[in-house]
């Protein structure tokens, strides 16, 4: 199975690529647009600010790649905001494969980032999930989030309900890392590599 972490120029990319290859899987971190295309499974990660990744995406021409892919691919933090119609940080359109968009976190006097571990509700059947309880716990670093939808495959609250996962058709995105939470970010991983 060929597996393909995007390189955005992101600096999570080596983590989930140690995530990955922890589960015994290779791994190739790449921008080249053949390679990317032939993937099996394709990881879309990213941290920082939208309006960053967005310019690094279309200065290495992926954006009009990434949306038009057909095999299963998974959006990481920043890279689940990416695969959303736009984003309220820095004004930015992004990559529109999951019809939501991404808004900047209202929780009142809680700080933001919301940084820490926290509980998600899986809210669709879905195989990303599989043998992941309710109320399980995941590693979150973020100030913005898409909001709860039809789209959403797990919620989260702090301060307000945003969508912890989001997916449509092939596309699928968490704004945890999985790569960060143990031992439920692990069996996650080896969900989308072998189940979806």
């Amino acid at each position: 199975m060929e597996l393909v972490i995007v390189n955005t120029g992101c600096a999570n990319i080596a983590s989930v690529r140690f995530a990955i290859e922890r589960l015994g899987y290779a791994v190739q971190v790449s921008d080249d647009a053949a390679v990317i295309k032939d993937a099996d499974k394709v990881f879309l990660p990213g941290v920082g600010s939208a309006g960053a990744a967005m310019s690094q995406i279309q200065a290495k021409g992926l954006d009009k790649i990434l949306p038009f892919l057909t095999q299963p691919v998974l959006g990481i933090c920043l890279g689940m905001q990416l695969q959303t119609a736009f984003s309220e940080e820095g004004d930015v359109p992004c990559l529109g494969m999951i019809p939501t968009r991404v808004n900047k976190l209202q929780v009142g006097n809680l700080r933001l980032p919301h940084m820490g571990w926290n509980q998600i509700r899986v809210t669709q059947n879905h195989a990303l999930f599989d043998g992941i309880a309710n109320d399980s716990y995941f590693y979150f670093v973020h100030g913005f989030a898409a909001p709860v939808s039809d789209v959403t495959l797990a919620s989260c609250d702090y301060g307000q309900a945003f969508s912890a996962s989001i997916g449509k058709d092939n596309f699928m995105g968490v704004q945890f890392h999985p790569e960060r939470s143990g031992t439920n970010g692990a069996r996650l991983l080896r969900n989308f590599i072998e189940q979806c």
